[in-house]
């Protein structure tokens, strides 16, 4: 494990973030030891770009003069997996909220979905979810929307590069998704389904990769913590 001397001298920490753990409890949870750890009360630890509560998967930690790096870790592309409920939809475009509307989905094959797919993938527009982090005139988003007020979202410019449909178990559509930064899954999962003209929301997320960073080589908040005990 690393000792104190690097964590100062500044670590990428690859943690496979909980399910409904937000990426600042993860920060959280490491902070207090990594401080005593280090006998620093000034240690610096954040991270590069936000996971939701409802998504798992590999989450950059960054520490000491690696938190410099933050921004640059953000612009990097990034790749999801996970999986589409079509036939309904939800205000915040996943499983946070309630099912709003449903719609039929008997009339869609799985040609069609494969199809859509393909349509998807190049530069777009996309509108962020009300149910996010975006700040409007200086006010998170999802503060508007639990407030019940209404809210248009700017777009952005966003690029699939690629979106594959892995598997199909009406109305569950797994999906593979390679992406530029600031692209939001759950907004892709709304969109997908209103292009089908059934509705979809999405009801998993895992991120399996940030830029050359992998889930396959993150370990989890506990094995850091045994590790500053050993």
């Amino acid at each position: 494990m690393f000792t104190a001397e690097a964590f100062q001298e500044g670590q990428i920490l690859l943690i496979n973030k909980p399910l409904q753990w937000t990426s600042h409890d993860v920060v959280a949870r490491l902070r207090g030891p990594l401080k005593h750890y280090c006998a620093n009360k000034k240690f610096k630890i954040g991270h590069a770009g936000t996971l939701d509560p409802l998504a798992t998967g590999l989450l950059l930690v960054l520490t000491g003069k690696a938190t410099k790096l933050a921004e640059k870790l953000q612009g990097l592309e990034k790749e999801y997996t996970g999986t589409i409920t079509l036939g309904a939809t939800t205000p915040s475009f996943d499983a946070e909220t309630a099912v709003t509307e449903t719609l039929p989905t008997a009339h869609i094959s799985a040609a069609d979905i494969q199809a859509m797919a393909k349509q998807f993938e190049g530069n777009q527009d996309q509108n962020p979810p009300i149910y996010s982090a975006v700040k409007v005139d200086g006010i998170r988003a999802y503060d508007y929307a639990r407030g019940g007020n209404e809210l248009i979202m700017k777009s952005r410019n966003i690029t699939l590069f690629s979106f594959e449909i892995t598997s199909i178990r009406m109305p569950e559509v797994d999906f593979k998704v390679h992406c530029s930064k600031g692209t939001y899954i759950r907004s892709l999962a709304h969109d997908f389904g209103k292009a089908l003209g059934c509705g979809g929301y999405l009801t998993a997320l895992c991120r399996t990769a940030v830029g050359s960073y992998r889930i396959e080589d993150a370990t989890t908040i506990d094995a850091v913590l045994s590790g500053l005990q050993s």
